[in-house]
């Protein structure tokens, strides 16, 4: 059936050929290959055999050329004695040069890429025909697998352990060319930062805090910072505050203005310019930002898979959100609820492939005990809080329970959760009066 078929799957025998050819004539060129292509890339079953015995060898720093390979396929149970040595020469017969790899890979990626289309366009019209689910439904799974697509990946799917051990040894060897480099990206908060080693890719991160202690000031920080930094897209999902109040908080910490003059307006000539500088600074980033109170999971990961080189994504808060699909029944248990969209967020973060940022509130149980600082099990609607975020963070400020104590603006990010290290507190300072927060120097007032 599969040769009947054949003819009408989009592929391209010579192109693969080309490439398989371009590896065994100049081993110089793998790197290049292997930067773009991958096994499931190959439509030609021996092609593909061909290509991850290289990849294998290529992994392990062995020799390559014909016989080194022939020899590999026949540990690896892949190799027809006098086909394959037949075929392999042939493909360096039928390579006019390795010059134009580059060239041969991306006609092999554009094939694999159309027949993915078509599978999941197969797949779309399976479940409209059978009627899986809503049409809600169907279109997050549509929308999920199309982008998908578009960044060249898969969901699901096993994978070699040899193609993951390699991603990682990149990573690493970026890492050590670096120096000091974080792995994530900076929050701008170094003693936080050195905690938790920035904020990192396909992470769920939570900001917890009682209402007022300044949850949204650290968040829009971060976002300042993730967006000079990277120059990256920040996507920010405000429930609670509207855009305009959202940019005041923003313009009062780059401003270093009291945030009640931004309010009432009543500011000195001095105090304009540095709005102006300010407003520039701010208009220049790359930040986008949606006050629509009734947003889901599903709505904003819809949004995101729009955006262009997306870097973060904050959600302000996460109690204000509606159900993971949307729709809130009266019935429903809201621990559950809270429950499915903290899973609905983490694994937005690992499509997406971007730090996921939510704020979230903590229940009045801290307040009960002598020491107020936050514990995990003070999450409201905890639930699965803990168990889904990769980092949860709570704030905590002496002076926002005493008023007379020694320093008000002393504060404390504690670090609740940490699946790349050690918990503990980080000493922050908390300027109310530009709603901003800051790390603190232990050698300056």
């Amino acid at each position: 059936m599969d040769e009947l078929l054949a003819g009408r799957v989009p592929q391209s025998l010579q192109a693969e050929q080309a490439v398989i050819g371009s590896m065994l004539i100049d081993p110089a060129c793998i790197p290049d290959v292997l930067k773009d292509a991958r096994a499931e890339h190959f439509y030609n079953k021996i092609n593909r055999d061909i290509f991850e015995t290289i990849f294998a060898m290529f992994n392990y720093g062995m020799t390559i050329d014909p016989i080194t390979v022939m020899e590999q396929m026949r540990e690896r149970g892949v190799f027809q004695e006098e086909s394959t040595r037949a075929y392999l020469l042939e493909l360096m017969q039928v390579t006019p040069t390795a010059a134009n790899v580059s060239e041969y890979v991306s006609i092999i990626r554009d094939k694999a890429l159309q027949r993915a289309l078509g599978q999941v366009a197969g797949e779309i019209t399976q479940m409209v025909n059978e009627g899986l689910g809503s049409a809600d439904d169907m279109l997050e799974s549509a929308e999920r697998n199309i982008y998908a697509l578009r960044r060249d990946r898969t969901i699901g799917g096993l994978k070699p352990i040899a193609e993951v051990v390699r991603e990682v040894y990149d990573n690493l060897n970026l890492l050590a060319q670096e120096g000091e480099r974080l792995p994530g990206v900076p929050t701008g908060l170094v003693d936080l930062d050195k905690r938790i080693l920035g904020l990192n890719k396909g992470e769920l991160v939570l900001i917890a805090s009682r209402p007022g202690m300044g949850k949204t000031s650290i968040a829009m920080n971060i976002v300042m910072n993730v967006a000079k930094v990277s120059g990256k897209a920040v996507a920010v999902f405000s429930l609670e505050m509207s855009r305009a109040q959202l940019v005041s908080r923003i313009l009062s910490g780059e401003s270093m203005i009291n945030n009640q003059k931004l309010l009432t307006g009543n500011l000195s000539a001095e105090e304009w310019r540095r709005i102006v500088t300010a407003a520039a600074t701010v208009s220049s980033a790359n930040v986008l930002i949606d006050d629509n109170p009734t947003l889901s999971v599903a709505d904003m990961n819809a949004q995101c898979r729009r955006v262009k080189n997306l870097g973060l994504v904050v959600i302000d808060y996460l109690q204000l959100m509606s159900s993971a699909g949307g729709k809130q029944s009266g019935g429903e248990n809201r621990q559950q609820i809270v429950a499915d969209m903290t899973r609905m967020l983490k694994i937005m973060a690992k499509e997406l492939d971007v730090p996921v940022l939510c704020l979230s509130q903590l229940s009045r149980a801290n307040e009960a005990r002598q020491d107020k600082r936050p514990m995990l099990s003070d999450l409201r609607e905890s639930g699965a809080i803990e168990q889904d975020a990769d980092v949860v963070i709570g704030l905590y400020r002496e002076g926002y329970y005493n008023k007379e104590c020694e320093n008000p603006n002393a504060a404390e990010a504690i670090v609740l959760k940490n699946r790349k290290g050690e918990t503990g507190i980080v000493n922050l300072v908390f300027l109310s009066e530009y709603t901003t927060y800051v790390s603190a120097d232990p050698h300056h007032e």
